[in-house]
C-alpha cells in the first residue's frame, strides 16, 4: 500500500494494514477515494483506466462525484455519505469534506475559475465553495456556508456571504487521525 492510500485509510478511525483496509473498504467514503486515486494515474482508454473508471462511476451515482482532474493531497476524508460534488480543483493534505458539499468553478469575466484549498481544512455539511479563491491552511468552514472570497490561514468561516474570523488552530478537534510517518 502506498503512502497516500495509507494516509487516506488512517483518516478513517486510525485504520492501518490489511485488516484496516478491508474494514475501510466498507466505508463508502474511503472506497470512493481509493478508486478515485486508482483512476488518476491511468490513461482513459487503458485496461486499468477503464476498469477503475467503471467502478468509480458505479459509486458516483450513489452520491459522490469528484472530478478525475482534481488534485487532492494525502489524508483526504469524505466524512459522511451524501451528495458531494468536487470539480477539477486543488485540495491540500488532510482535508475533510462532509455531505452535501459543492466545490466548483465559477464564471468570471468570461473565464472559468476554480478554488484552491490548503492543508488541514474541514468543510461542513451543505457548504458551497466557488470562484477563483484561495482557502488557507488550518481553516474550519462551518456548515451551510457559501465561500466566494479568499480565506487566510487559521480562520473560521461561516454564513452567506461568508465571513471569517482569525482563530488559532480552529480545526484542532475536527481533523484527527493524521498519519505522521
Amino acid at each position: 500500500m502506498n503512502r497516500v492510500t495509507k494516509a487516506d485509510l488512517y483518516r478513517y478511525d486510525g485504520l492501518t494494514g490489511l485488516k484496516g483496509f478491508i474494514k475501510g473498504w466498507f466505508d463508502p467514503g474511503f472506497r470512493y477515494t481509493y478508486l478515485l486515486r486508482k483512476v488518476m494515474p491511468h490513461k482513459t482508454w487503458s485496461f486499468r483506466g477503464l476498469f477503475f473508471r467503471v467502478l468509480k462511476r458505479m459509486l458516483t451515482y450513489r452520491g459522490f462525484h469528484i472530478s478525475n482532474e482534481a488534485q487532492i493531497g494525502e489524508g483526504f476524508s469524505l466524512y459522511h455519505r451524501g451528495t458531494v460534488y468536487i470539480g477539477p480543483v486543488k485540495i491540500g493534505k488532510n482535508c475533510t469534506v462532509s455531505h452535501n458539499v459543492t466545490i466548483g468553478r465559477a464564471l468570471k469575466d468570461g473565464k472559468i475559475v476554480r478554488p484552491t484549498i490548503g492543508d488541514n481544512v474541514w468543510i461542513g455539511q451543505g457548504s458551497v465553495i466557488v470562484g477563483k479563491i484561495n482557502i488557507g491552511n488550518n481553516v474550519f468552514i462551518a456548515p451551510n456556508s457559501v465561500v466566494n472570497c479568499d480565506v487566510p490561514d487559521d480562520s473560521m468561516v461561516s454564513g452567506y456571504p461568508a465571513r471569517y474570523i482569525k482563530k488559532e488552530n480552529p480545526t484542532k478537534y475536527w481533523i484527527d487521525d493524521i498519519l505522521n510517518e
